[in-house]
């Protein structure tokens, strides 16, 4: 069966017969991009929550000690956002840390609550980031500093990062 025009013009196109997807090599490159970017993610993210779990803390806890930290204040709602978590996750998260002693709730506008680190929050995230820092410098070890700064230029632009 002859392939159809659109088939050729499209940039993925299953070719006729044996079922093999043929690719330009753009699309090649956007595909093992992303698979990638997901593996060292994956393999970053298990990595640092091995290394905190020895300290009684996780990924997840840490970024949000660190966020609240930074955003003293701030409501459920703008810490989920900010952190990309649904506003159920870090509502669980944050009562979780609450309960341990390491954010305080206080009332806010309306029904909304504010959150800020304890002085045992503080202490915690004083703990936690030499160990994520540690992890990180191991993981990203192997970059050179420029190759480093390359690659979290074009993660910003890839992001949509002002900056």
């Amino acid at each position: 069966m002859p392939e159809s025009d659109a088939a050729r013009e499209s940039p993925v196109a299953v070719a006729s017969g044996n079922g093999v997807n043929r690719m330009d090599d753009r699309t090649r490159d956007l595909f093992a991009a992303s698979f990638r970017l997901k593996r060292v993610q994956y393999r970053k993210s298990a990595a640092v929550d091995a290394a905190l779990l020895q300290i009684g803390s996780s990924l997840a806890q840490w970024a949000l000690l660190r966020d609240i930290s930074q955003h003293p204040g701030e409501t459920a709602r703008a810490l989920a956002q900010r952190t990309r978590q649904t506003d159920q996750a870090l509502g669980a998260l944050i009562v979780k840390l609450a309960e341990r002693g390491l954010v305080e709730r206080t009332p806010g506008r309306g029904k909304a609550l504010r959150h800020e680190l304890t002085e045992t929050g503080r202490r915690m995230l004083a703990q936690c980031t030499p160990v994520v820092a540690e992890v990180l410098s191991r993981e990203f070890g192997h970059l050179d500093d420029e190759e480093l700064a390359t690659f979290v230029a074009l993660l910003g632009k890839i992001a949509g990062d002002e900056a």
